[in-house]
């Protein structure tokens, strides 16, 4: 029986890939747009990420005004906060939106990052242009965010260039993880992750490369569908969501992860753009 009202714990992928937006014929089943998840907790809207993905999501919230959302930042590197500018929602007075990162602390602030990217010469309009409430905070990876009335992120650093963080979302007893930009040790599995997803529900875990190009991309801040097999057998997770696939990985090289994935561990999920899981 489908979850209905407060019960709902749904998420859509609107942006799956890593680096740098790709469109093209090469990638149109799974999709160009880099990180960017809705998650609906009931009536709470959390979104994971602001990458390219975030465009088409806030074209598709306009007539849900006012919206009241949590802006989930992984961390600031361009291709998870690109899509800030184009988002239409946050030019709409009314909408309030709360934009977290754990990240940054203690050299810098969110906000005065992004006012960083929103700034000429690189771009026209300041982050005060936007009408909506924007609340920009900061905390350390590793608390614990109570976001809405039984919506609570557990969060833990991850091991990527300039950092990042990892997120836990539960509500109603279920857990789904976020876990993307992160490198892993070959034969030691990181136990900030281990601990973060043990039990969950859903994992949706850094898989840019496999096993055999990860030889070739160390200290590159990223990992393997193959480790996020292993972590989520570790850690006795339900499934695992293959996710910020490199750009270099074209439609037909994702049809062939989809293929070992499933072999290796039945039920492993190869995000795309517009696919929608239900928890």
């Amino acid at each position: 029986m489908a979850a209905t009202g407060d019960d709902r714990f749904e998420l859509r992928f609107w942006g799956v890939r890593g680096s740098i937006a790709c469109p093209g014929p090469g990638t149109v089943r799974y999709g160009g747009n880099t990180s960017c998840i809705e998650l609906r907790c009931g009536p709470h809207l959390i979104v994971l990420d602001a990458g390219t993905g975030l465009r088409a999501l806030g074209n598709a919230l306009l007539d849900q005004a006012p919206i009241d959302a949590d802006i989930l930042l992984t961390h600031t590197h361009l291709d998870h906060i690109s899509g800030l500018p184009f988002f239409r929602p946050a030019f709409r007075a009314g909408n309030r939106f709360r934009l977290r990162a754990g990240h940054l602390q203690p050299e810098y602030r969110l906000e005065e990052v992004l006012c960083q990217m929103m700034v000429e010469p690189l771009f026209p309009v300041p982050v005060d242009i936007f009408d909506a409430e924007m609340r920009f905070l900061d905390f350390r990876a590793g608390e614990t965010l109570e976001l809405k009335p039984g919506v609570t992120a557990r969060t833990a650093p991850l091991n990527h260039p300039n950092r990042a963080t990892g997120y836990r979302i539960e509500h109603g007893g279920k857990a789904l993880c976020y876990v993307t930009d992160t490198e892993h040790e070959p034969g030691r599995p990181d136990e900030h992750i281990l601990g973060l997803i043990q039990g969950a529900d859903l994992v949706i875990y850094d898989c840019t490369y496999t096993d055999e190009e990860f030889v070739g991309c160390r200290d590159w801040g990223h990992s393997t569908w193959q480790e996020g097999v292993r972590l989520c057998e570790a850690a006795d997770a339900a499934r695992l969501a293959i996710f910020h696939h490199d750009p270099d990985h074209d439609d037909a090289f994702m049809d062939r992860i989809a293929a070992e994935a499933e072999a290796r561990r039945p039920g492993t999920i190869v995000a795309r753009e517009g696919l929608t899981i239900a928890l």
